[in-house]
């Protein structure tokens, strides 16, 4: 009686450490200290995001070649897939209460006045994404907190939630998109964006990958273009937009009501 008490605690201790573990928040304060981490979930210290791991599809393939001397050898090669290299994302926008906290802590000045009447007319609150920022606006938050935006080939393959070939970040659903996106509320004018996270996450744990805001990414749309990629459509756009392979564009200094952001961080190799 007394070895299976003994070994019952054994168990609980086992177990409630297991689980301390797995729910141990990981904070991180620059990219510098991903190096090492495994963590599928981490917090970033200065803006206080939430951001997830979105894992690499590399893999190792045998490669029979020769030796110098003309010997047969077998190597394991790396292949890259669509994400060679793992990052972290934010797991929702941008919002109202971060970028005000950016515009206090850095200094930072647009080169135009945000017009505050206009964000708080479709982004009433703190918790709502943050809107008329300018490309500028947004790679200098991303600098400040110590991220960057993402490219467009993360974003994308970060939207996809794991899923492949399908239209939309759920799948091929139609019938199911406000579940997953805000999304065709103008309402003449009357209608507002949400707040982050008010929907069903995408694979990766991602809210809000389409609909809500257009997400600002760090490319250009075109070699022969001046204007930056965007990403995700907007509670403005239709079902047609909210496809994953939806893209848009918009020129660096442009703001508008419907566009938005989130930031990225790589591992330092990826960053090089």
């Amino acid at each position: 009686m007394v070895q299976r008490l003994v070994v019952a605690l054994l168990v609980v201790a086992l177990v409630g450490s297991v689980g301390a573990e797995d729910t141990k928040e990981v904070v991180v304060s620059s990219a510098e200290e991903l190096k090492g981490i495994k963590a599928k979930k981490i917090t970033w210290k200065k803006d206080g995001a939430k951001m997830v791991l979105i894992p690499s599809t590399a893999t190792l393939e045998q490669k029979k070649t020769f030796n110098r001397v003309g010997e047969p050898i077998v190597k394991a090669v790396e292949v890259e897939g669509p994400n060679p290299v793992p990052f972290y994302i934010d797991v929702t926008e941008v919002t109202v209460g971060q970028f005000k906290k950016f515009l206090k802590s850095s200094g930072y000045k647009p080169a135009e006045p945000i017009d505050w009447n206009h964000v708080y007319k479709y982004s009433p609150t703190d918790k709502h994404p943050m809107i008329y920022v300018t490309w500028h606006d947004a790679t200098a938050y991303a600098k400040w907190v110590g991220k960057r935006l993402p490219t467009e080939a993360e974003w994308e393959f970060a939207a996809r939630g794991g899923l492949v070939g399908k239209e939309f970040t759920w799948g091929d659903d139609e019938s199911v998109a406000r579940e997953y996106a805000h999304y065709g509320s103008w309402n003449d004018g009357k209608g507002t964006t949400k707040p982050v996270g008010s929907f069903k996450p995408n694979g990766y744990g991602l809210f809000d990958m389409v609909g809500n805001v257009w997400e600002w990414c760090a490319d250009l749309y075109s070699s022969d273009h001046g204007g930056r990629v965007l990403r995700g459509g907007s509670w403005n756009d239709n079902t047609n937009i909210l496809r994953v392979a939806s893209r848009g564009y918009d020129f660096p200094m442009a703001t508008d009501l419907i566009s938005g952001f989130r930031c990225v961080s790589g591992f330092p190799a990826a960053q090089q």
